[in-house]
């Protein structure tokens, strides 16, 4: 099965090294007001959104302050935070449709400042996600049958564990473990194009 990724960085930047598990408590402890967790999260996700946000040719200003209002929409509903879904991958939801909001309501001027922009993409950029894409695919097609359904589920299709069980007429711990394995084989085919 061929997987068609049309946002690859988005999926190599939720492969980072914290499992499941300090994940959703993180998560939990933002959701709780802890200041200190938000941080944490702000930390390590600004850069990734930034440089997804440039690469597709929006002003540093501009990426910048779509990511802050992106961080303060997190920071305001924070009572509504599932733990078990991804935070980062919500957080470059919002980025992305902050970002087109921003193009829908910028002028004609704009458009065209934007299209003369150099292309920052250059071919080794495109080799390299090439590259990249047949690794996770490769990886994707090597696991065990239920590991990749699991993986499947949970992290492709953003199932919970909990529903993912159910579909799949498993347990949660098992959708854990599978997850775990799974993460652990994508990180170990992916270690050239993940800095850690």
């Amino acid at each position: 099965m061929v997987f068609f990724l049309t946002e690859t960085f988005i999926f190599v930047a939720l492969l980072s090294v914290m499992d499941k598990n300090q994940q959703q408590e993180l998560y939990r402890a933002i959701k709780n007001g802890d200041q200190e967790a938000f941080k944490k999260f702000y930390d390590e996700s600004f850069e990734k959104v930034y440089i997804y946000l440039s690469s597709r040719g929006i002003r540093s200003d501009v990426a910048e302050d779509l990511i802050q209002k992106a961080f303060i929409y997190i920071w305001e509903n924070r009572q509504k935070i599932n733990p078990d879904l991804s935070l980062h991958a919500y957080l470059f939801r919002i980025a992305y449709s902050r970002m087109i909001n921003h193009l829908n309501r910028s002028k004609p001027a704009d458009y065209d400042e934007l299209k003369t922009e150099p292309n920052v993409e250059t071919p080794l950029d495109k080799l390299q996600l090439s590259d990249l894409q047949e690794s996770i695919e490769t990886a994707i097609k090597k696991m065990p049958e239920r590991r990749r359904s699991v993986f499947e589920h949970c992290f492709i299709n953003e199932f919970t564990y909990k529903e993912t069980a159910e579909i799949l007429k498993i347990s949660p711990k098992t959708v854990e473990n599978h997850m775990a394995l799974a993460l652990r084989d994508l990180r170990a085919s992916l270690k050239n194009f993940i800095k850690i």
